[in-house]
């Protein structure tokens, strides 16, 4: 993983709202080949997408015949790139509806349904709606500053998904409820849990092996999807055994601390607090999510006064209580780098802990 420095550019997304990342078609290849049972005789939307530079259109349009697809939909917010259809779109919104017809095993675009929107595109406007009504399965990457609201959307039209977004997402509180209840999970994923896109508003951070031109590598980005795969039933397989010197109980919350999900011990019946790269092995037979280990989700149990430590573990003079609501253990010099609290009375440093996710075993 990169770190959030270096993740500056998408954070800049988040706040310009100019997030278009186009999907590479291998990774579009990679996540979609295990699905392919759900798209037969469906309607498929690909509701972010200009067909002239979208993977995903172009993925569905060259597979319609093998997915034994009933339509394929795209929408676009606006042309600017006339090169294809360029007769109709004339830096207009469009929708596009392809039936499969193909020259020479290549779609034949000239046969598809074109179509001037009266709005912009949004995926929020009535036409689109409109649209989204008809279809069964939503495959796309949304702009991920929009991320809660385009799912929400989904939900509530009850349209079955696969689409791309940030592991972040995870912490949003509308999106936890769903993973929770088990309405939202996330898909196989992407190699090293990052990949490149096709993005020329923002410099590229990546290291020299990892550069590539006209492209930005962001990492923390996942498959979300409420579509039913193999993975969400495979048995995590647990080795380690419980003790308390390995597996901390938090200082203000009754659950031991693991950081690897690798390291959850297979004999504990308590709660466990485990990162959020857990939901990528996550199966709910075999485990229970209770809730999500920051503030507005759990209750914690102390009310201490802490002062926060800076980056180098250093005093700061500000003071917090409960450490912003935060999940957090004492200090451990041998495991780790820097404390982040000190208990204003006692002196007694302790670390901060990411977001845990709040699960117990249910087969124990």
């Amino acid at each position: 993983m990169e770190t959030t420095s270096k993740n500056n550019n998408l954070h800049k997304a988040k706040i310009g709202k100019k997030d278009e990342f186009y999907t590479q078609l291998t990774d579009i290849e990679k996540e979609l080949k295990h699905y392919r049972r759900h798209f037969k005789d469906k309607v498929i939307y690909c509701n972010c997408d200009d067909p002239r530079v979208s993977n995903f259109f172009h993925y569905f349009a060259y597979n319609f015949e093998f997915l034994g697809l009933k339509k394929l939909i795209a929408t676009c917010y606006k042309n600017t790139n006339p090169d294809l259809f360029s007769q109709h779109l004339e830096e207009k919104a469009v929708s596009i509806e392809y039936n499969g017809e193909m020259i020479e095993n290549v779609p034949n675009y000239a046969k598809t349904h074109i179509k001037n929107l009266q709005s912009d595109g949004d995926f929020r406007k009535p036409e689109c709606i409109e649209l989204l009504k008809q279809a069964d399965i939503v495959v796309t990457n949304p702009p991920f500053s929009l991320f809660r609201e385009y799912v929400t959307q989904l939900i509530q039209y009850d349209k079955k998904f696969l689409i791309v977004g940030h592991q972040n997402a995870i912490t949003y509180k509308e999106i936890f409820k769903l993973i929770k209840e088990d309405k939202l999970w996330l898909g196989f994923g992407f190699t090293g849990g990052a990949s490149h896109f096709i993005n020329t508003q923002y410099e590229d951070y990546a290291t020299a092996g990892n550069h590539k031109e006209g492209m930005i590598r962001v990492s923390g980005v996942h498959w979300f999807t409420n579509l039913d795969i193999k993975k969400r039933h495979e048995e995590l397989m647990l080795f380690k055994q419980y003790t308390p010197e390995e597996f901390p109980t938090y200082q203000n919350y009754d659950a031991i601390n693991v950081d690897k999900t690798s390291e959850i011990p297979s004999d504990y019946k308590g709660l466990i607090g485990v990162p959020i790269t857990f939901l990528d092995k996550y199966n709910p037979e075999q485990f229970e999510i209770l809730a999500l280990g920051i503030i507005g989700s759990i209750d914690f149990t102390s009310n201490r006064k802490m002062e926060i430590l800076d980056k180098n573990g250093k005093p700061s003079g500000k003071f917090t209580y409960n450490a912003k609501g935060t999940l957090y253990k004492l200090y451990n010099p041998k495991k780790d780098e820097k404390p982040a609290f000190k208990d204003a009375e006692t002196g007694q440093l302790y670390t901060s802990i990411y977001a845990r996710i709040i699960v117990k075993n249910k087969t124990l």
